[in-house]
């Protein structure tokens, strides 16, 4: 069990429900001519999962000291785990999921796409290591790499098979793809903050540079406030430009994905204390959960 909390078992599972939805969902809902089977697919969320369990490790590893502060209850590494079997882990779940990667690149007959994991795997250490103590840069490298678990589905699934007759079509679904990967991208920098914010006193004495500290808490909380804000107008302009003919998946966002964003957004100027930042945090995992679930809505359509 603290294994598994440690690897962060639930939000792995959103991952790989992600992906099996946009594969199921999504692209099977239309027939697209795909290049992964239940074998591939399998193998590349076996290698994501992987990739991003030995990330959450080693962020642990390094946030011991922040964490005995900010939730000292939930620490894992040095108490339950010692820090030397915690790395040893990370060191076996990066190979694996490297390695799983490399297989699913060769069997898609595109050995340079094996370059996603290598790149992914290393940019979770420097983020754990270096970028998590640099102002916002930390939190657009991990939010970048969020939406990266769902844009890889649409890169192996679609770009292998592009031919000259069927690109322009082969490309509209990957962009929409791609519509969902922006928005766990900004949901989850939006949630960054939340949570940079809420842990802002474990992290000011650990010495660490996080946006609250670099621009003062009040400043973060506009600063989230206003990403909040465009996160509910970018999603109503998905819906009033993209969805909008199909009534089912307009009632579903406006029910599940902008009234939760509004009252969010709501919620983000008036939060002032650690615990309504926390709430904010969990209702953002809410909303993205939500909007992955709209994925199902493709298969009516």
């Amino acid at each position: 069990m603290y294994f598994l909390n440690l690897i962060r078992w639930k939000n792995l599972l959103i991952i790989a429900f992600a992906q099996l939805l946009i594969k199921y969902a999504f692209l099977a809902s239309f027939g697209i001519n795909t290049s992964l089977n239940e074998l591939g697919i399998t193998i590349l969320i076996l290698a994501t999962v992987c990739i991003a369990a030995a990330g959450n490790i080693i962020n642990d590893i390094y946030d011991v000291e922040t964490d005995l502060v900010n939730k000292p209850n939930k620490v894992i590494v040095g108490k339950s785990i010692s820090e030397k079997k915690a790395f040893n882990l990370f060191i076996a779940l990066n190979i694996i999921g490297v390695g799983l990667g490399y297989y699913l690149s060769y069997l898609v007959g595109k050995s340079a796409f094996f370059s996603i994991f290598i790149i992914i795997s290393v940019l979770l250490y420097l983020y754990a290591s270096y970028f998590k103590q640099t102002p916002l840069i930390g939190n657009i490298v991990i939010s970048i790499l969020v939406g990266l678990s769902i844009l890889i589905v649409g890169v192996f699934e679609l770009l292998p098979n592009i031919t000259p007759q069927n690109q322009l079509l082969q490309l509209v679904y990957f962009k929409v793809i791609l519509y969902y990967a922006f928005f766990a991208f900004i949901i989850n920098l939006i949630r960054e903050i939340a949570k940079d914010i809420e842990d802002i006193d474990g992290d000011y004495k650990s010495g660490m540079n996080t946006l609250p500290i670099a621009i003062g808490r009040e400043r973060a909380s506009n600063m989230l406030f206003a990403l909040s804000l465009m996160a509910v107008i970018t999603v109503i302009y998905y819906v009033v430009y993209k969805i909008y003919q199909n009534q089912i998946a307009v009632i579903y966002f406006l029910i599940a994905v902008i009234a939760p964003l509004i009252y969010i957004t709501i919620k983000a100027f008036n939060a002032k204390t650690k615990k309504q930042f926390h709430h904010i945090s969990n209702m953002l995992k809410f909303v993205m959960l939500l909007g992955i679930l709209s994925l199902l809505l493709y298969m009516y359509a």
